[in-house]
């Protein structure tokens, strides 16, 4: 059982309990000490979950309870009694009001959530299973509860000149950080088709980031272009991919000299070069963002990523990527605090 569902159980017994811990205190103690008024603790705690019925039902119990242990307590005509009863209907009463408002603001969110999916689908589309010689696989994490997408960003184009890859990592968060990912990508989906070149499919990026960002703002992003038996990088400050080999080794693919991210050509440096290496049948290429790398334990110790080859072994990227995921959740013990995207290919 998840933590969400063990929420909601101790949350759907919570106003039973309480009504009866109270009856079983008023009975021990006796008349001498009266619980009587804290019988409404449990119409004031259903309204966290469920429906008005159960509600209402809630109500009805405690208003038994108070009935009964008022008449045990010889309260039922005096002042305390008739207090007692109209607290329990008071509290009652609200909580309806509540379940109705609660019920509002969920359905809200519901319709928040399908607009969020849809937007989803539109940004960050779901990658093909096969594409030319690869198999891929994707995996994205939003830092911010309840979101879909956040300012992490994936594509996969089959193009003339060989299956073309871009992830990447807008800098900041929120609404500001999607709409820069949402050019970013748009921009990659007319590129890459189109040009023969991956360092002109960069220059395309990088005039449509100018366009859109303002100054000291940057996306860091590698592309890369899977041919027959070689991978093409373009690397935008971005970390470096971990190629492991049909033999169980390890690379780190890392160009002769680093390039700013995208959005800083403005400093006058120079655009990055693409550099190679040989991609064969087996072979598995992974590119994520510095979510998973800089994801940190309690102890404030990095992801290890380095040490998990034996996860990376696989021959099912979509396996692969899971057992990645979950180790990631687990090395930090909850929620991350950055968004994470991988994305894996493996030459079939």
């Amino acid at each position: 059982m998840g933590p969400e569902n063990r929420r909601l159980t101790v949350l759907t017994l919570l106003p039973f309990v309480m009504m009866a811990t109270v009856t079983v205190a008023d009975l021990a103690v006796g008349p001498a000490v009266v619980f009587l008024p804290l019988v409404s603790l449990g119409p004031a705690f259903a309204p966290l979950v469920g429906s008005w019925r159960r509600t209402a039902c809630v109500g009805g119990i405690a208003l038994l309870l108070c009935v009964g242990l008022g008449w045990y307590n010889d309260l039922l005509g005096t002042p305390r009694g008739l207090m007692s009863i109209a607290s329990v209907l008071g509290v009652t009463g609200a909580g309806l009001l509540a379940v109705s408002m609660r019920q509002e603001r969920e359905a809200e969110l519901d319709s928040v959530r399908s607009i969020a999916e849809a937007a989803q689908r539109v940004l960050l589309k779901p990658v093909p299973r096969l594409a030319g010689r690869v198999r891929v696989a994707v995996c994205y994490m939003s830092a911010v509860a309840e979101a879909r997408i956040g300012g992490d960003l994936y594509e996969l184009v089959t193009s003339p000149y060989g299956v073309r890859v871009i992830v990447g990592d807008v800098q900041g968060k929120g609404l500001e950080a999607v709409e820069t990912a949402a050019v970013v990508l748009g921009a990659f989906r007319e590129a890459a088709p189109d040009e023969a070149d991956l360092a002109a499919v960069g220059c395309r990026l990088e005039r449509a980031v100018e366009r859109q960002l303002g100054a000291e703002k940057f996306v860091t992003a590698i592309l890369a272009e899977v041919g027959p038996e070689e991978v093409t990088f373009l690397n935008f400050g971005h970390p470096a991919p971990l190629l492991t080999r049909v033999d169980g080794t390890m690379t780190w693919p890392e160009p002769s000299s680093f390039a700013l991210p995208l959005g800083l050509a403005a400093h006058g440096a120079a655009p990055p070069e693409p550099f190679r290496t040989e991609f064969r049948p087996g072979d598995q290429l992974l590119l994520y963002t510095d979510g998973v790398t800089e994801a940190r334990d309690a102890e404030g110790r990095f992801y290890p990523l380095a040490e998990r080859a034996h996860l990376l072994k696989g021959r099912d990227p979509e396996t692969v990527l899971r057992a990645l995921r979950q180790d990631l959740l687990q090395h930090v013990s909850g929620p991350l605090h950055d968004d994470a995207a991988m994305l894996m290919l493996r030459h079939r």
